[in-house]
């Protein structure tokens, strides 16, 4: 690659860079101004807006709400995807590829079809069961990224080492414990921090779904902006960027899984 052709392909990546980046800057620069309306850019400085949102209860009890249900969310789908990605990638399941495509296709399909059908079914069962319609509604979105996750990292799994730890007598638990696992681990806790982000913050199942008693962050985002349009609200959307990139870097840094590299 000569001089100009690296300057360009700089150039190209910047821009993709801007354009990703500059819609996450802009509700964190209007969650700063003194003004009672959001304008940018900012006028002036403040963090009354972080303070008022930070105090309110409503707000406080979606946010809760919203890290309760992505928790679960998240646990559940660890639990069922990694033994689904584990027998996609190390058995000959018949129909395998029809299967990892419907279980992908969640990501392919738009969530508010998803949500509408889902709304439809459980309308059909008589289901009133709000919460377990949501964790349900969240897993069907979320699995896809633990079994992605999963599956690559299963596929670059050292089978000699496998293999090497058998012959020396190591019990099938032992290799899976000490061998396997170390390698895919990163690949678990990707999966898991994918799915934990997009249930926290997702609208589109949620909008269909809730109800008054189980109100996630999102839907009082939403909320909030129908009532008063004011820096508030991008003091929420803030924080909630500000979450999703803290658990990125809490996993990055504290347990040494590179996140970028396994999304790719």
């Amino acid at each position: 690659m000569n001089e100009s052709t690296s300057f360009g392909f700089k150039v190209l990546i910047g821009a993709i860079l801007l354009v990703v980046v500059a819609p996450l800057v802009v509700p964190m620069m209007m969650a700063i101004s003194d003004t009672p309306n959001i304008v940018f850019p900012p006028r002036g400085f403040t963090l009354q807006w972080f303070g008022k949102v930070l105090h309110n209860p409503d707000a406080q009890a979606s946010f809760s709400f919203s890290l309760q249900l992505a928790a679960i969310v998240t646990f559940l789908s660890v639990l069922i995807g990694v033994p689904a990605a584990a027998g996609l990638v190390r058995y000959r399941v018949p129909g395998r590829g029809f299967i990892l495509g419907l279980v992908l296709s969640p990501v392919v399909v738009p969530l508010l079809v998803t949500g509408v059908a889902l709304l439809q079914v459980f309308s059909m069962l008589g289901s009133h069961a709000t919460f377990l319609q949501l964790v349900v509604g969240h897993m069907i979105i979320c699995l896809p990224y633990v079994i992605r996750a999963v599956t690559a990292s299963l596929m670059l799994v050292n089978r000699s080492l496998e293999d090497a730890a058998a012959v020396l007598g190591a019990a099938p638990m032992t290799v899976a414990r000490k061998v396997i696992w170390p390698q895919v681990r990163p690949g678990v806790l990707a999966g898991a921090v994918f799915a934990f982000i997009v249930s926290f913050d997702d609208y589109p199942i949620s909008m269909w779904l809730a109800d008054g008693d189980h109100f996630p962050i999102p839907l009082y985002l939403d909320s909030q902006i129908q009532l008063s349009f004011d820096p508030s609200i991008a003091a929420i959307s803030s924080l909630m960027i500000f979450f999703a990139l803290l658990l990125v870097l809490l996993i990055e840094k504290v347990l040494g899984v590179s996140i970028a590299r396994l999304a790719t």
